[in-house]
């Protein structure tokens, strides 16, 4: 489960999740008007074409051929998008992509799903519809025999139900299960120009909605109000997907928060994190705030924690191991007294996590990750310090490798004094 999920549905975060009707402190929610001046401002990008979804079916397939994997069978999700830009859900009645290793793509969906499924389909035209009493194994085990393929490996992501695969395992009993990851993360994981250029503009986006949000802060406030500030600030700004919560005072000491309500008053700690789509492409921010004036300890951790990105962010060079990253903050963090490794005081989480059409994706920083660092591949950077029953401190920035090294989509802040950042120019 993301971060995203996890806000919406579970309890130890209902106090700062981004979902009205699941928060304890949404009944005192007060209005607080968003500058009317605030416009969409995403006209400048444009989606993902059918040609670009095309290219990537014929990287997944020469991955296949490589990894000699006959066809990989997707479930609703973002690999289901990628490639073929149908948005659907998971329910009970198997929808499903398939893209063999030779052959054209096809699409496996109710009876009665199909004219919806058609809406967002944008590759092949070979769509194939199963009745309430028919088995959809038996027709996903047709397509690939008119495919050819009757026998191989057949790729399944890790995300995939269990009734799903042993399904059609049992459809093609000669086919050998393997993961699809080598094919759907090694097309997914290296972003492209227009996909940095979607997360970019989704990243300016939830930063200018912070200078909105930072700029209305009031005493007395509720987590609640500030949510709902920063979710108005979003859409009006062209935002999809949006998600966020607000943290103050000791309930920012906890990465996802609690369920204790509290407000905002002198020098109260106001750690949010949030995020957006464009276009189906994620931005993922952290700021903390300090209402009033900060106290000594505050702007003390608050500048490790910067410092802390700054070390992620020069550990992380091209042909370095993700792990590495999260080592060389974890290092640091030890020598000014925080942990060692996982403990607290002290970053409780891994330094920083994959994202692109996700809010989490894989590869992370996180000890123990070999996968090695290369251009195109985007992160998050958020190595926070938290302090129980105190306060936490959460500054959050994404990055994209280049051939040169990292880059940020946005530029963190210096100081408390100036706690917003600014947009990053794009490298591409």
């Amino acid at each position: 489960m993301n971060k995203r999920d996890f806000l919406r549905f579970s309890g130890i975060g209902l106090a700062a999740a981004s979902v009205p009707a699941l928060s304890v402190a949404d009944d005192k929610k007060k209005d607080f008007p968003v500058d009317a001046r605030l416009s969409d401002i995403t006209g400048p990008v444009s989606p993902i074409s059918a040609s670009e979804r095309e290219q990537r079916i014929d990287k997944a397939q020469a991955l296949m051929k490589q990894h000699d994997i006959k066809a990989i069978v997707l479930e609703p999700g973002a690999a289901m998008d990628y490639f073929s830009g149908i948005q659907w859900w998971r329910s009970e009645r198997l929808t499903a992509l398939i893209i063999p290793q030779k052959g054209d793509v096809a699409v496996v969906t109710p009876f009665f799903e199909k004219p919806s499924v058609l809406e967002s389909l944008q590759v092949g035209d070979d769509v194939r519809v199963w009745q309430e009493h028919e088995s959809p194994f038996e027709v996903v085990a047709d397509i690939l025999a008119d495919r050819g393929v009757k026998s191989g490996k057949l790729g399944f992501e890790d995300t995939v139900r269990y009734f799903a695969v042993e399904g059609i395992k049992n459809a093609v009993p000669s086919m050998q299960v393997v993961p699809a990851e080598p094919v759907t993360l090694g097309c997914r994981m290296v972003k492209t120009a227009h996909e940095l250029t979607l997360m970019h503009k989704a990243n300016e986006i939830t930063l200018r909605a912070y200078e909105e949000v930072y700029a209305q802060l009031q005493e007395g406030m509720s987590q609640a109000d500030v949510k709902g500030l920063m979710h108005t600030a979003q859409q009006s700004l062209g935002g999809s997907g949006i998600w966020g919560m607000a943290l103050f005072n000791e309930a920012s000491a906890y990465p996802h928060g609690t369920r204790e309500e509290q407000t905002i008053g002198p020098g109260s700690v106001v750690l949010m994190d949030c995020g957006c789509s464009v276009h189906g492409y994620q931005s993922d921010i952290s700021r903390t705030f300090v209402y009033g004036e900060p106290s000594n300890k505050q702007r003390k951790v608050w500048q490790h924690v910067r410092e802390g990105q700054r070390i992620a962010f020069e550990a992380a060079k091209p042909g370095a191991t993700a792990g590495s990253v999260d080592d060389a903050v974890r290092a640091h963090y030890k020598t000014l007294g925080y942990g060692p490794d996982y403990k607290l005081p002290g970053l409780s989480h891994r330094t920083g996590h994959g994202i692109g059409m996700q809010g989490h994706e894989k590869v992370n920083f996180v000890r123990g990750e070999s996968t090695k660092l290369a251009a195109g591949m985007c992160f998050s950077n958020e190595p926070g310090i938290y302090l129980p029953g105190e306060f936490g401190v959460r500054l959050e920035d994404c990055i994209y490798m280049t051939e040169n090294g990292p880059a940020w989509f946005t530029e963190p802040p210096e100081s408390l004094n100036e706690p917003l950042g600014a947009l990053a120019p794009l490298k591409v």
